[in-house]
């Protein structure tokens, strides 16, 4: 018997993510986890005094960037009252034990963000947009292949036993083990979401706008299309419901294909999941998640209700005042008898003027226009929509030939692939690409050596450490060594012993931690010295090389500032020196790992250091055609430019190296995927200059085709 379908009301909303909510993850039968933006995972259990509502009862604090996917894990004997597993944008898979609210376990082995989770009898399955599947067996990984040639966007456990992904090449893909038994071919766009239909097949979801069921043959059973915009997520439910969350802000639930109702929210719809009781849980970009329930009792309070309303009112208006643009106030169709519009600004601006003809191109019209009265070009396509609509052309097909006279490209038209690239002209960009590279090269030669004199003094003067400290001859070899550092005007002549080489190697190996800083930062400009660099390069080529051993020794914890710095800004120094590309290249990824949590330090000077080395490692890699090595740049980049708290000139540099991977390297689809867009329009309002500048320019490029 066919079950009527009763329409979804608000029950409740669960606030205290700072930023946008991620992922969603239904614990047992009365618990839900979160992920967000904020970096958090939050636990929510029911209200005991109100059954309606949820509480937040505990926070896990340990991602160093946005947390995305996560799964539940059953209680037992090692996790009593369940576990969570959650992956981030900062490469980690981490397990947590809800009856601490600790972390348990971090997995490390993910180049780039992590995209699914799921668990599969006791092991841990992730995605990650490095395009890898990996399983984890008791915290480290058993097995890992590269399952797609384009970033895995999620990935899903039948009943039957067989994992589902779902990628940005469009395809997805059944796998027994490691071998893929069948390809999944239809969508024009990336894959981003998945679900089993129970007893039916497999969901997916698309930035093409659609929702499909297959059947594990591969057979396409249903398309359901409503959506006008990316489709982020999708599940199901025992009733035979389905719902899906999109960037349109709807959630939209289906009944045998067909959309019955449609639920706007003040945002972007990230994921979207069915209780078991089949109420319905959204994770929105407003930072709040919301319940919604076809159960009359539970149904949220008058007052609630009508202050969501408002919310939403007020978000639509937001959305039609950009600026002092006042959209809603142009005029309506009655007025298309004449030419012009009249267009009030605000501001006490006078009233400006828009031509239009119904013969005209409303992209061309709306671009001249902005242009002449110097407006933003983010205005382009509320101008073109209200064009549009006042002229009745909904149906209005873009002439292919059209290009738009600023970014050289088609324009934007919904519904085509984002991974395509046309061969457009190259637009003028502000601070993109990034040619050459950065160095340290300031120094304060003196205090180098009475810094290392005052800590040899230390050393003499302690019974237990006095057999590493310097003599007077060899202190007076460093001496030498400054003076020729210091005398820049005859590098070209000047050359070092290889015993004051190997001297300053001996101080990096053998003093106490603590002290070594100076020597590193003599090193430091050593790099920036031809004959330095190229007696250096001879203890870096043999098997102990001892560039590799410094950086172990400074990042492993303790991690002291001093070091961290000096260390990063040798390294940096090496990519002025065309002999170390290589060595760098080799490196790279043990070298970013190494000084990633340099991000989130409150130390300016740290930061600053590490996103020079990442823009610097973006020219390089670009220069080398690696796209695997830019796809990590990429990555740790688009972590600095999420950090709340970076210093201006290092989150600028960072941003900067996005803006060229994405315009000179392989790696722009990525960065779409990576929804570099969010991070652009941050940095678009930047008080900054220099920030929003960057900003427009990534945002352009997110523009073209």
């Amino acid at each position: 018997m066919e079950i009527e379908f009763k329409e979804y009301q608000l029950r409740c909303q669960l606030r205290g993510h700072e930023d946008d909510v991620r992922g969603i993850c239904v614990c047992g039968g009365e618990s839900i986890a979160t992920s967000s933006r904020d970096r958090t995972v939050r636990f929510w259990t029911l209200d005991p005094s109100d059954k309606r509502k949820f509480l937040s009862s505990k926070i896990l604090l340990g991602h160093s960037s946005f947390v995305g996917p996560l799964a539940w894990i059953s209680p037992n004997e090692e996790f009593p009252e369940g576990g969570i597993v959650s992956g981030g944008m900062d490469t980690m898979v981490l397990v947590w034990d809800l009856r601490t609210g600790e972390k348990v376990q971090t997995l490390k082995g993910h180049q780039i963000q992590v995209t699914g989770l799921l668990l599969d009898n006791k092991d841990i399955v992730s995605s990650s947009v490095d395009c890898t599947l990996r399983r984890w067996r008791n915290g480290q990984t058993v097995e890992s292949w590269e399952a797609h040639k384009a970033a895995i966007q999620a990935v899903v456990k039948l009943p039957s036993g067989e994992l589902v992904s779902g990628s940005s090449d469009t395809t997805l893909k059944l796998w027994k083990g490691s071998t893929c038994i069948h390809t999944f071919v239809g969508h024009t766009d990336t894959v981003r979401g998945l679900a089993v239909m129970p007893e039916l097949g497999i969901l997916s979801a698309s930035h093409d706008g659609s929702i499909r069921l297959w059947a594990i043959s591969g057979e396409l059973l249903m398309e359901m299309v409503g959506h006008t915009s990316i489709v982020y997520s999708v599940d199901s439910h025992v009733s035979g419901l389905v719902v899906s969350g999109s960037e349109d802000r709807f959630a939209k639930i289906w009944k045998d294909g067909v959309c019955v109702q449609s639920i706007e929210h003040p945002g972007c719809i990230w994921d979207i999941k069915f209780l078991e009781n089949g109420d319905i849980v959204t994770a929105c970009s407003d930072g709040v998640v919301r319940i919604w329930t076809t159960n009359l009792t539970s149904i949220a309070d008058p007052v609630e209700l009508e202050a969501y309303g408002s919310v939403l009112s007020q978000y639509k208006l937001s959305r039609k005042r950009v600026g002092g643009l006042k959209l809603e106030e142009l005029p309506g169709l009655e007025a298309l008898r004449i030419p012009v519009f009249d267009v009030d600004i605000g501001d006490g601006e006078p009233i400006r003027k828009l031509p239009y003809n119904r013969s005209d191109n409303p992209y061309d019209a709306a671009d001249k226009w902005l242009l002449r009265e110097n407006l933003p070009l983010a205005y382009r396509q509320q101008i073109v929509e209200f064009i549009l609509q006042n002229t009745g052309q909904k149906d209005f097909s873009l002439d292919p030939s059209f290009r738009d006279p600023y970014t050289g490209s088609s324009a934007y038209t919904p519904g085509e692939p984002s991974y395509n690239s046309a061969n457009s002209a190259k637009p003028l960009f502000k601070h993109i690409p990034k040619k050459g590279m950065l160095i340290f090269d300031a120094a304060q030669f003196d205090k180098m050596l009475k810094k290392i004199i005052e800590l040899n003094s230390a050393l003499l003067s302690d019974p237990d450490k006095k057999n590493l400290s310097l003599t007077e001859l060899e202190i007076s070899r460093l001496g030498v060594i400054i003076k020729i550092l210091n005398d820049t005007s005859h590098y070209h002549s000047s050359s070092f012993a290889d015993v004051d080489i190997a001297l300053l190697l001996k101080l990096l190996k053998s003093w106490p931690l603590a002290m070594i800083f100076p020597v590193i930062d003599i090193l430091r400009m050593i790099i920036l010295h031809p004959d330095g660099a190229s007696k250096l390069l001879k203890h870096v080529e043999n098997e102990n090389d001892v560039l590799v051993e410094m950086v172990k020794r400074v990042t492993t914890d303790p991690a002291l500032p001093p070091n961290l710095l000096t260390s990063i800004r040798a390294i940096t120094n090496l990519f002025k020196n065309s002999p170390y590309q290589n060595w760098l290249q080799k490196h790279r990824s043990d070298i970013i790992d190494a000084f990633s949590n340099c991000v989130s330090s409150p130390n300016k000077n740290l930061q600053l250091s590490y996103s020079t080395l990442l823009l610097n490692y973006a020219v390089l890699l670009i220069e080398k055609k690696d796209e695997e090595g830019q796809s990590h740049v990429l990555s740790a980049a688009l972590q600095f430019a999420e950090e709340e708290n970076a210093e201006v000139d290092s989150k600028y540099r960072a941003l900067v190296a996005i803006g060229s991977l994405m315009l000179e390297g392989l790696v722009k689809q990525l960065a779409l995927d990576f929804e570099v867009d969010s991070i652009a329009k941050a940095a678009k309002v930047s008080k900054e200059a220099k920030i929003a500048e960057v900003g427009a320019d990534i945002q352009l490029l997110t523009k073209q085709s």
